[in-house]
């Protein structure tokens, strides 16, 4: 049987491993989201996860804007080009500092017939009061500038593809993202919108490598942003890189459990969702990565406790299901994220 923390559950699940239980404060509050049902005469099958009115255009609801796609060249992430889009909420006042929503795999977040339709559901979540008003920023991984005329220029054709750039901008542990993102393109949303400088009114997310790329984020830059979310995340040897002549090696992403357990408690408020179908291959498995990421973060926040630590400590929720390496459940379940994230208390 799943374990469910969101109020979904799935069929059960030939690959499903134990979910471990994350301790919460007692003044969390709940997280609901509706049961998935199959249509009548029908059987659900494995990560079958249709979106809920929460993700579609709803009477009544006052259109945001969604602007762009802006062209933007990195300095901090050299040689590259990437687009990025905003999405400004009906609802937003220049003399009110907006939150901040930024999501990784921009052209997939915002494809109006994706399975994620973040701009939608930040305009229902905006409206019915669930959420503060939040400018959202989608951005692409960078694509390699090429010599010779529109070299410089995000091809036209790739469509909902990756960019060349993206395993080594996502999959990476260090801060250049970080630095790319809080030194570079903020700054630049600033000359045209008001956004919060409050570390807490910061969300950030993605799904496969873009969510790992968020957690990077919020792990290396938790003065900028402390809300995480995580679908399908690649918590992976992907980023890894043997010893050389040249230098030493790059660690992957399975090293964060370790960096967890054994480092100082992020102030970080995290939502990981992974299904029991997800990848297993080279790699890692995926399932059982984000299943070590929890453990990890329920571990620390344990021990902790117990040695009487003062400071803060990771606040977090999960949603195991039974789908593959697919945006469906994570798409079903942002609304119902993004009210936990944004929720008051921890």
């Amino acid at each position: 049987m799943l374990f469910s923390v969101l109020g979904i559950t799935g069929g059960a699940a030939t690959q499903a491993a134990p979910a471990v239980p994350t301790p919460a404060p007692a003044s969390s509050p709940p997280v609901t989201a509706p049961a998935v049902t199959s249509s009548p005469g029908t059987e659900r099958k494995p990560g079958d996860y249709p979106l809920t009115a929460d993700s579609l255009p709803q009477p009544g609801v006052p259109k945001g804007r969604l602007e762009g796609p802006f062209s933007f060249k990195s300095r901090v992430i050299p040689n590259t080009v990437r687009r990025y889009w905003l999405f400004v909420p009906a609802q937003y006042k220049p003399d009110h500092a907006a939150s901040v929503l930024v999501f990784q795999d921009g052209q997939r977040a915002t494809n109006p017939e994706g399975s994620l339709r973040v701009p939608t559901v930040l305009e229902n979540a905006i409206h019915k009061g669930d959420i503060p008003v939040t400018i959202g920023i989608f951005i692409t991984p960078g694509n390699t500038i090429q010599p010779g005329p529109k070299g410089d220029q995000y091809p036209d054709d790739l469509g909902m593809k990756n960019p060349d750039h993206r395993a080594q901008e996502y999959d990476a542990l260090d801060d250049a993202y970080a630095r790319f993102l809080t030194l570079e393109l903020l700054p630049e949303v600033k000359k045209r919108y008001r956004l919060s400088d409050d570390p807490e009114q910061h969300a950030i997310g993605g799904t496969s490598s873009g969510a790992i790329c968020a957690f990077t984020v919020a792990w290396q830059r938790p003065d900028v942003f402390r809300k995480v979310i995580s679908m399908i995340g690649s918590y992976t040897s992907i980023g890894y890189e043997p010893a050389t002549e040249a230098g030493p090696m790059t660690p992957g992403g399975d090293l964060y459990p370790t960096l967890i357990r054994k480092g100082a408690i992020r102030p970080i408020k995290v939502f990981l969702q992974d299904g029991s179908h997800d990848l297993d291959n080279e790699h890692g498995n995926w399932f059982l990565a984000n299943q070590q990421m929890l453990a990890a973060l329920a571990w620390r926040n344990a021990h902790a406790d117990e040695a009487g630590e003062t400071g803060p400590r990771y606040v977090v929720r999960h949603e195991w299901g039974d789908g593959a390496h697919s945006d469906a459940h994570g798409g079903m379940l942002l609304p119902a994220v993004l009210r936990w994230i944004w929720g008051g208390g921890s």
